[in-house]
Order: structure tokens, then C-alpha cells, then sequence
């Protein structure tokens, strides 16, 4: 929730750049892209290798691009479908690429298996908390709700990242469980969500001789 609050905010900063990039020709689909290969390869090289703060820096400002390019879309007419899709795929890349960061660290050269746990399973709820959420509007539900979505994830594991490559004594430790704690509860409130909109609501038969009714994952 926090994310949709931060938008306006983000939205008056990243102004004066759109415009600039509305002039220059560059596409809202560019700027994903940079925005993903940048947090990917900031999380893979430097988190990876154990530069935490910078890892953690560099990440947060390609992160951000996330925001700018859905104000350039916008301001060059609106969005288009696979540039919904691109967008989506580029943040669970990014994702993906913080926490095996964390993890090839710490399983590594940071030697700290309880981390290693820690990282695996917020990065299984990070993506259970998208995937209901994702799962639930194919049927056409909402489940638009939780404590923890992608702006909170990022928020802590980065933050705490960061102030861990600072020397702050359990840092990303702290924020793990923070994040671990948070997560369980979003996908929990999500499935409740899911429970109670979906109530007395059934899925369409197959036509015989078809698969089963549930659709595929």
C-alpha cells in the first residue's frame, strides 16, 4: 500500500526527467528495460560480492525507474500490453536478483546460513504474494490488499542491505524478519481476501471430453 501513496510524490520528481525524455523520442519500454538489466546486474556484481551499501544504492536508483516509466507511458499517450507485461516480469527479475544476491553471499564469502534461510524464504512469499494476487485477478477478484507488497519488500531488504555494508551490527538481519513476518501475513490476507470475494462463486465446467474445470497455473 505504501507504493500507491509514494506515487504522486514520485510522480512530481520524476516530471521535469519525462518531459526530457518525452522530447528526446525515448519509450517507456527503454526505460524498463534499463531499469531491470541496471538492479539486476547492481544485485548480481556488487550485492553478490559483498559491497552490501553500494549494491544496495545502486539498486534503489534503477529501482526507481519502475515509477518513471509508467509517468512516461502515460505521458506519451498511455501504456501499452506488453508494456504491462514487460513491466511485471522486469520487477520479479529484480527481485529474484536482490535476494540470490543476498544468498550467493552469504552462502559464500558472508558465511551466514541463517541469512541464506532467511533470504530463500521471503523470496518464496515475495513471489506467492504476487502470485495469488495475479492468480485471483484471472478469475476476476481482487485481493488487493496486504501489509508487505513489492514497495515495502524492497524498502526493507534494501535498507537493511545497505546499512549492513555500513557496519550496523544485524541490520539485514533484522529486516529479513521483519520482512519474513510481513510477507506470511500479506499472503495469509490475501488468500483470506480471495476466500471472501470468491464466496458462493464456482469455475466454469469443462465440455466433456475437456481437462479438468481448475485451470492451469
Amino acid at each position: 500500500m505504501l507504493g500507491v501513496n509514494l506515487r504522486p510524490a514520485v510522480g512530481r520528481f520524476w516530471a521535469p526527467v519525462v518531459r526530457g525524455l518525452v522530447r528526446a523520442g525515448v519509450t517507456a519500454d527503454a526505460v524498463t528495460l534499463t531499469g531491470t538489466l541496471g538492479a539486476v546486474a547492481s544485485a548480481v556484481f556488487l550485492i553478490g560480492n559483498g559491497l552490501l551499501f553500494w549494491g544496495a544504492l545502486a539498486v534503489t536508483v534503477f529501482v526507481l525507474l519502475d515509477m518513471l516509466d509508467g509517468a512516461l507511458a502515460r505521458a506519451r499517450g498511455g501504456g501499452s500490453v506488453f508494456g504491462a507485461v514487460l513491466d511485471s516480469t522486469g520487477d520479479r527479475a529484480a527481485d529474484a536478483a536482490i535476494f540470490g544476491g543476498l544468498v550467493w553471499w552469504f552462502s559464500g564469502a558472508g558465511d551466514n546460513r541463517l541469512l541464506v534461510l532467511l533470504a530463500l524464504l521471503c523470496r518464496v512469499l515475495g513471489v506467492l504474494t504476487s502470485y495469488v494476487k495475479a492468480r485471483a485477478e484471472g478469475v476476476g477478484l481482487s485481493a488487493d490488499v496486504g501489509i508487505v507488497e513489492r514497495t515495502e519488500r524492497l524498502i526493507l531488504v534494501l535498507v537493511g542491505t545497505g546499512f549492513t555494508g555500513l557496519g550496523i551490527p544485524y541490520a539485514v538481519h533484522v529486516a529479513l524478519w521483519v520482512l519474513l513476518a510481513g510477507s506470511a501475513v500479506t499472503v495469509a490476507q490475501r488468500f483470506a481476501a480471495v476466500r471472501r470475494e470468491s464466496r458462493g462463486q464456482q469455475l466454469p465446467t469443462s465440455p466433456p471430453g475437456g481437462a479438468s474445470g481448475r485451470p492451469a497455473p
